[in-house]
């Protein structure tokens, strides 16, 4: 593998900074963790985007939350076909070894990959539609949310529907999955649709009875 290359400097140096405090000071806790193994509460999907900081957001500790992260916190539809799915494998994890009793998937304000599948859906991003395009495919997930928003009067709000959109086709698409819907209708499992606003340290949580995400 001769690739591969030293890790940068500054990344060594965090490193022994987090291990000469944080770790040193909760040494204990980090030893309970690695002889009992992790039973988080609850499973988060949310985006890849750096700018989201899911642990932060709620003060959680190491062990808590089973986090995954994808483009635009998309969750594909059940599709047992024997091909590879992360995300898929993650929740049927989560959900059938963990045992979590929440599944949180959380969007974002000014959500890069909800940008390419807006723009790919409406003619302006033919290089997505290319079948060896990875985030073009992915972003497939996401066109029924484009179809439901698409007569909205200007890009802007298109754009901002289509974030919450993302996390509504989510929610749709894990009942799909026959393990997911087992637990939700026995009460083991509750489903939570969130979006995060960046910029104003916002969350807003969706609401069934109202249709709608409410700040919370």
């Amino acid at each position: 593998m001769n690739f591969a290359r030293p890790l940068p400097n500054y990344l060594i140096q965090r490193y022994h900074g987090w291990k000469a405090t944080t770790y040193a000071e909760n040494k204990a806790w980090y030893h309970r963790l690695a002889q009992l193994g992790q039973h988080p509460r609850a499973m988060v999907i949310s985006c890849c985007d750096s700018r989201v900081h899911v642990t932060s957001i709620f003060g959680a500790d190491q062990g808590e939350f089973f986090i995954h992260r994808n483009i635009a916190s998309l969750v594909p539809p059940h599709s047992p076909d024997g091909d590879h799915h992360g995300t898929s494998a993650a929740v049927e994890y989560a959900v059938t070894a963990l045992k979590v009793a929440h599944l949180v998937v959380m969007g974002h304000s000014a959500c890069g990959g909800v940008a390419g599948c807006h723009a790919m859906c409406s003619g302006k991003a033919p290089e997505l539609e290319e079948k060896s395009s990875y985030v073009g495919r992915w972003m497939d997930i996401l066109r029924p949310g484009y179809d439901r928003i698409s007569d909205l009067p200007d890009e802007k709000a298109q754009l901002s529907a289509l974030e919450k959109e993302a996390v509504l086709v989510s929610l749709e698409n894990l009942m799909t999955f026959p393990f997911v819907r087992e637990a939700v209708e026995s009460d083991d499992l509750s489903l939570h649709g969130l979006w995060h606003d960046i910029g104003e340290g916002g969350l807003e949580c969706y609401d069934p009875s109202e249709r709608k995400f409410l700040p919370l």
